[in-house]
């Protein structure tokens, strides 16, 4: 069987185990189901997610200019302390970063490869926490819009990682840790304008599962650019990540905008 399509990040739902579906514009595949199975991917082009122009991809599966104009990869996607929405001032598109910062958003710890504090959209809860390979998370605050969550992440950036060692996170090298004892730990570090906000007292600590069926010991990265073609048995899912027999590792998010074609 064969499919052919623009990579995006695959679409999830929570549940025991975690459901991951590959999305193409006239077909999908449930990865659960080809677990066990020897897949190949080929590459066949590039497609940018925003202009669907066939051009080279930059970065987050935008060409180079769509990256430097669109209001969808702005500077405060990354560093949401950066948000000026609620001001009313513009950074690329007000009527766009408005519409996406001036929602409830959500800071949380999460155990990835460590504990690491984090931000998403409460839209994203727990999209957010299973793209990053996270076993468990937990909120923190839940807040009107992304500036309060941004100041709160830089407040708990000097206590706690905020990026993820993707290499521990798809060898499971995890060490426990109690994410409710955490959290009762940070409510006079989070600053002032946040902490009318903090969660105390809820039960929310969710647990992920991946279907994986081995984890790798040692992974390396595949990357298209270099190999254009690869063929390997697939044994799980964990992030945004296919994970292969011979330690092979596939970030399809990292991949977004390639034109591919997988044969099962």
């Amino acid at each position: 069987m064969q499919y052919q399509g623009v990579l995006t990040k695959m679409q999830t739902e929570y549940g025991n185990p975690i459901q991951y579906y590959l999305v193409f514009e006239d077909n999908f595949i449930n990865m659960n189901q080809i677990l066990n199975q020897e897949i190949e991917i080929s590459f066949v082009g590039y497609q940018c997610l925003n202009c669907s122009k066939k051009k080279k991809i930059f970065r987050q599966g935008f060409c180079y200019d769509c990256f430097y104009s669109s209001a969808a990869v702005g500077d405060w996607i990354m560093r949401p302390e950066l948000s000026t929405a609620h001001l009313g001032v513009a950074d690329r598109d007000l009527v766009y970063e408005q519409k996406v910062q001036l929602q409830p958003h959500i800071v949380y710890l999460a155990l990835s490869s460590e504990v690491k504090v984090g931000v998403t959209r409460k839209s994203q809860v727990p999209t957010r926490w299973i793209d990053q390979g996270a076993n468990e998370a937990i909120s923190i605050v839940e807040v009107p819009n992304r500036y309060l969550a941004g100041i709160t992440e830089v407040a708990l950036k000097s206590h706690y990682a905020d990026k993820t060692n993707w290499r521990k996170m798809l060898t499971n090298d995890i060490a426990p840790a109690d994410l409710i004892a955490e959290r009762m730990k940070l409510e006079m570090i989070i600053p002032a304008e946040a902490r009318e906000y903090f969660i105390l007292d809820k039960n929310d600590l969710y647990k992920m599962d991946y279907p994986v069926a081995q984890y790798p010991l040692k992974v390396k990265s595949l990357s298209l650019d270099k190999t254009p073609s690869f063929k390997g048995k697939l044994m799980g899912v964990k992030g945004q990540y296919l994970l292969f027999e011979d330690g092979t590792v596939f970030n399809v998010r990292g991949s977004e905008g390639y034109v591919v074609r997988i044969t099962v």
